[in-house]
């Protein structure tokens, strides 16, 4: 019995490799036949209806509010707000909501690239955009794209609000002076218009192991600092230099779209609260994201747009697979 047992393992062992190696085969080819019609990077713009949101909750906490007889006047009313709205679809302005979320790398501008898009297609007279913007700052090229992104809204005369409820700092801040308007919350914190480059140094370490460094260039100032080679203070100056070079970019950009700044007082890197923000003219005014979401609401339509990418099949099979897995090892709860 025991010597049956064991084969009939080896048998299911044998038999579940070979169903596996035919998946990974099946899904390989799949990918190879996707990968020819559509881009793995493709995805779609997802749309939500932030006003029929905000008043479906404004209706839940209605109905425990309001006796009866007022929560069935209440309705009547939205209703009818609603059916006119719908008559007229055109009489009344859109205002789209974006969210930037920004890392050192910017990572999110392919994202904010296509949801611009799909808005300068979509956008009538008097239609604006509302963009939720959260980041310290990070790489200048990218921050540079991201802002360059932004500007394609300026050059549809499509206005744009920059709504910051913790920080716009650095490239962030390059960000927001892109707008027509800049929205802060008091204590957001606002400002830093200056670079930055900072590198550790190992070279005295490896000396003191007798590990030597080596380093091959062509161009004099193709690397001017390094983490493992022994910097030159000739190294040194042309990285400040360059560095110099990229604020005063920095600063003529921020002077082109805000040029009501001081930039001897504000061109520092330093960062400022809100409320000092605003006094610098660094900001227009002070309301945190929701106030002006919900007063647009009030306006007109917003909606909320998210462009998501679309995974690729060996990224839907190996989510499958993963999931299918922790189904079968997951110890049921008691």
């Amino acid at each position: 019995m025991e010597t049956f047992f064991s084969h009939y393992l080896l048998f299911l062992a044998d038999t579940a490799t070979i169903v596996v190696a035919l998946l990974v085969v099946v899904g390989g080819i799949a990918a190879i036949a996707l990968n020819k019609r559509k881009s793995p990077t493709s995805g779609q713009v997802q749309v939500t209806d932030l006003r029929r949101q905000l008043e479906q909750s404004g209706e839940n906490v209605q109905q425990y509010r309001l006796d009866k007889k007022a929560l069935k006047i209440h309705r009547k009313t939205l209703k009818k707000d609603r059916k006119d709205r719908a008559n007229d679809p055109l009489a009344e302005s859109c205002a789209y909501l974006l969210e930037f979320k920004g890392d050192i790398r910017a990572s999110a501008v392919g994202a904010l690239r296509e949801e611009i898009s799909a808005i300068i297609q979509a956008a009538k007279p008097g239609d604006s955009v509302l963009l939720r913007l959260e980041s310290g700052g990070g790489m200048v090229n990218t921050y540079g794209l991201a802002s360059a992104q932004l500007l394609r809204l300026r050059a549809a005369k499509i206005h744009l609000t920059v709504l910051v409820d913790a920080v716009a700092a650095s490239g962030g801040y390059m960000m927001a002076v892109t707008a027509d308007r800049i929205v802060a919350s008091p204590f957001a914190l606002i400002g830093s218009i200056g670079v930055v480059a900072q590198i550790p140094n190992f070279h005295r370490w490896l000396q003191d192991r007798n590990i030597d460094w080596e380093q091959f260039t062509a161009g004099k100032f193709k690397r001017t600092v390094t983490l493992f080679g022994e910097n030159t203070e000739t190294g040194r100056a042309k990285m400040r230099e360059e560095l110099e070079e990229t604020h005063a970019q920095f600063r003529d950009f921020v002077r082109q779209y805000r040029p009501q700044l001081d930039l001897e007082q504000v061109a520092t890197g330093e960062a400022w609260l809100g409320n000092k923000a605003r006094q610098l003219g660094l900001v227009d005014d002070l309301a945190t994201s929701d106030e002006i979401i919900l007063e647009a609401a009030r306006q007109g339509k917003v909606l909320a747009l998210h462009y998501q990418r679309q995974k690729t099949l060996p990224q839907r099979l190996g989510l499958a697979a993963q999931q299918s897995w922790d189904k079968l090892w997951q110890p049921p709860i008691s």
